[in-house]
């Protein structure tokens, strides 16, 4: 008995898509990066003001690199992908981006933030020097556009845990969630990861192993910048507690 049913459970994992599997897979990782403290402090009102600024002008800067990678991909989408709306929908995204710098600013203004000469954290350079190696030529579509998929989810799925019924998100920061958390980036986020599935689905086991060890990596940067912020945070208060 026990071993039909192991062969119903491998069954099922066979008829799932790559990146479903990889979620459940690395369910942990991909947790710790859309349930970290960070989001964690946001959801129920606990957040200091200077981790929220510290993080709104770390990613403005990163948005600004995060740009020319998305570029790359739309690149990659128009030479591999045999579906024409593979294209429009990433186009799409890298419009929204023009906007996104824009709130970023206003944002910035409103929280007393100056962006001009801002200096980019460690982790943040990290961050972009990885983006900048999936923009090579040599990287397959594939593993760009997971990469790209990885990076919106994760945001759309912490974000949007700040707007459940029974969050004390504060209001100032409302607007915030709403811009990754909301149903419209979500239904977004759901047609990259169409298109990143379709695409595993035509690569080899070769290109598929790069493509999981990019999602992996990607989770692992996230954490990484989520916790620029919240590190900082407890060295302040620590150093304010011993003077």
């Amino acid at each position: 008995m026990k071993k039909r049913w192991q062969s119903q459970k491998e069954k099922k994992e066979e008829k799932m898509k790559t990146i479903e599997r990889w979620m459940r897979k690395h369910k942990v990782s991909y947790f710790s990066a859309t349930h970290h403290p960070f989001i964690l402090n946001i959801r129920d009102a606990s957040i200091h003001s200077s981790s929220f600024k510290r993080w709104l002008g770390q990613n403005y800067l990163f948005v600004r690199n995060f740009v020319p990678f998305v570029a790359s991909v739309l690149m990659k989408c128009a030479k591999e992908s045999d579906n024409e709306s593979d294209m429009e929908v990433i186009l799409a995204g890298m419009a929204s981006l023009h906007d996104e710098i824009a709130w970023f600013k206003k944002e910035a203004a409103k929280w007393d933030v100056q962006l001009t000469g801002i200096t980019p954290h460690k982790t943040n350079q990290n961050y972009c020097r990885f983006l900048e190696s999936l923009m090579q030529p040599d990287v397959d579509y594939a593993v760009a556009i997971t990469a790209f998929w990885t990076m919106e989810a994760v945001y759309q799925q912490s974000f949007a845990y700040c707007l459940k019924d029974d969050a004390k998100t504060p209001a100032e920061l409302r607007e915030a969630c709403e811009r990754w958390g909301s149903e419209g980036f979500g239904q977004y986020c759901s047609s990259l990861q169409e298109i990143a599935e379709r695409s595993l689905s035509k690569v080899s086991d070769d290109v598929k192993a790069k493509a999981e060890v990019t999602f992996l990596r990607v989770l692992e940067e996230e954490v990484e910048f989520w916790n620029m912020s919240e590190v900082l945070e407890l060295v302040s208060s620590t150093v304010s507690a011993i003077n």
